[in-house]
């Protein structure tokens, strides 16, 4: 990795439950894009220092892009309460409004588990967001009676034309065998499915596996990622779509 990528910077981001803990994993000076990663469920252990988070902050990075993680709203040493996903939605778009203002580059988004399901609310109809990354993304609603039953509701991104990279455990029990298959079925193109062999929903024993699907975006033609392996030149910015392929 080259040096310049190797330092974090701790923050705090202005959110509008209170303020929201960050790490932001330095970029190139030639970055082409900026990253975003969301984490699991906070009232069941999840944190940005999460193991399949840090893994697919680390493959983001590894293509020079800056990438930022936070807290959700009432986690760690973020301000406020935990929202049932909705508030959660509102941290995302802080978080996508700071690294506009913070670095004026194409985001990527990436998340995980609830993570996942919450950043694609946020994500997929913003402009600024390019590309999207769902990692082990439920396949199923929440509890009836939770006050999540909507948060894992993915209709709302069907539609979205922009690249969408699906990542899940050959073994995730949130996303049963088909399951997910048809759901993502549904989606327009560009998409792919990744799944990855004898893993479960938090790809024990297979983060390296999970971390080279994020990687392998940027080696062949796969449909809609080729800005991965673009070369920029300084002061000018390289087409996002340049030699777009669609998925057939």
């Amino acid at each position: 990795m080259p040096q310049d990528t190797a330092s974090v910077r701790s923050l705090f981001l202005p959110g509008p439950a209170g303020r929201l803990e960050a790490l932001l994993n330095a970029g190139n000076p030639t970055a082409t894009h900026a990253a975003l990663v969301c984490h699991p469920h906070p009232l069941y252990g999840g944190t940005l220092h999460n193991k399949v988070v840090f893994h697919t902050m680390e493959a983001l990075n590894s293509f020079g892009f800056p990438v930022l993680r936070f807290n959700f709203r009432g986690t760690g040493l973020s301000e406020g309460e935990y929202a049932a996903g909705v508030g959660e939605v509102e941290d995302v778009r802080t978080a996508l409004d700071w690294l506009e203002r913070e670095f004026s580059l194409p985001i990527i988004f990436a998340g995980f588990s609830f993570g996942a399901a919450v950043g694609l609310r946020a994500a997929y109809a913003d402009e600024r967001v390019r590309a999207l990354i769902a990692l082990g993304l439920p396949a199923a609603a929440g509890p009836a009676g939770s006050g999540e039953e909507s948060v894992y509701d993915s209709d709302f991104p069907r539609t979205s034309t922009k690249p969408k990279l699906f990542v899940s455990g050959s073994r995730d029990q949130f996303a049963a065998p088909g399951k997910l298959e048809a759901l993502v079925r549904t989606f327009a193109d560009p998409k792919k499915l990744i799944r990855v062999e004898s893993a479960d929903h938090f790809f024990e024993g297979r983060l390296k596996e999970m971390r080279a699907a994020i990687r392998g975006l940027g080696q062949g033609r796969s449909a809609g990622w080729r800005f991965l392996t673009a070369r920029r030149q300084i002061g000018r910015r390289l087409p996002f779509f340049d030699g777009m392929e669609r998925n057939s």
